[in-house]
């Protein structure tokens, strides 16, 4: 349109992407922007993958235009493949939110307007990865078969502890160290740098309960955490907060802490009905992440998330 030109920065940005893209239409208008990466992106089979991130449209005309520049841009990098929306790695903001359900957006949740996912699709995108968020309203359930996991486990010295505020930092490092381990084999995964990982979590701070977030352990050594936070959204909409976001799990690849994850989950949902909390949210769990099967038992899908990919050779 002869109306629009793009802007173009290379140059150092505070959001680390490669480079920034804006369109603006009669002059000064912006109506559309994103980030792209085709630096340092994450290994995938036979491509050298490009990301779009940071992306915000005013209407379907900009995402049109601005979505195939982004291309283009990224393709003239030598990127085979492009991934959208991903803010630069998965440890920042990605997937596009694509089944919106009837439960009201809950804190820390990815929100979009209804139809962005359209325009992926209508640029030929199509879908890389999928994800759901599921509420359990009976916080008190537990599955019968975590008895003997639990049992197992702490016959082996596994132990379950709270975090420690007093003591975050040190906390933070030891949590650390069992999401780099953990995490190494998840899809897209990227190495974080401490200070970086440290730096996600201070701001949460004030939000954070600490009996809301576990700790394993074995012979005083982190194997295991998991990370949930009150929905303070409910709070913002005048309701009382009867509901958790049970955001993380990691537990470290060995045989033996087989069962881990659930039993934190269990244990987690048990120690918020203690509480007085009355629902729990699993958010955003990959469809093949073992844990949605646990998941599936007791608590019912509520959003949808999608990860978009389009070949470019």
């Amino acid at each position: 349109m002869s109306n629009e030109k793009f802007l173009i920065n290379k140059s150092k940005l505070p959001e680390t992407a490669d480079a920034n893209l804006v369109l603006i239409r009669n002059d000064n208008d912006i109506v559309g922007r994103c980030s792209l990466w085709w630096k340092n992106t994450p290994p995938y089979p036979n491509h050298h993958l490009g990301l779009i991130g940071h992306y915000t449209v005013e209407d379907a005309a900009a995402a049109d235009r601005i979505l195939q520049h982004a291309c283009e841009q990224l393709a003239a990098f030598g990127c085979t493949m492009v991934v959208a929306p991903v803010d630069g790695n998965t440890w920042q903001s990605y997937r596009l939110l694509t089944e919106r359900g009837e439960q009201p957006t809950f804190f820390l949740e990815p929100d979009h307007p209804d139809d962005w996912h359209c325009h992926f699709l209508d640029r030929g995108f199509t879908t890389l990865a999928h994800y759901t968020s599921a509420l359990n309203t009976n916080l008190s359930y537990v599955e019968p078969r975590l008895k003997k996991v639990a049992a197992r486990l702490e016959d082996a010295g596994v132990q379950i502890r709270s975090l420690n505020l007093q003591r975050i930092e040190d906390e933070l490092h030891r949590i650390y160290t069992v999401a780099i381990a953990s995490f190494q084999g998840n899809f897209l995964y990227t190495h974080l740098k401490e200070d970086e990982f440290t730096a996600q979590y201070l701001p949460l701070l004030r939000y954070l309960k600490s009996e809301l977030i576990l700790i394993a352990e074995h012979d005083g050594n982190p194997v295991g955490f998991l990370f949930a936070i009150p929905d303070w959204l409910q709070a913002q909409r005048g309701e009382n907060i009867n509901t958790i976001i049970i955001k993380t799990v990691a537990i470290l690849p060995k045989r033996i802490y087989a069962g881990l994850g659930n039993l934190l989950v269990a244990k987690c949902q048990a120690i918020a009905h203690q509480l007085g909390y009355s629902r729990a949210i699993h958010a955003l769990m990959h469809d093949a992440n073992p844990s949605r099967n646990l998941s599936r038992r007791y608590a019912q899908t509520i959003r949808g998330y999608t990860l978009f990919a389009k070949q470019l050779i």
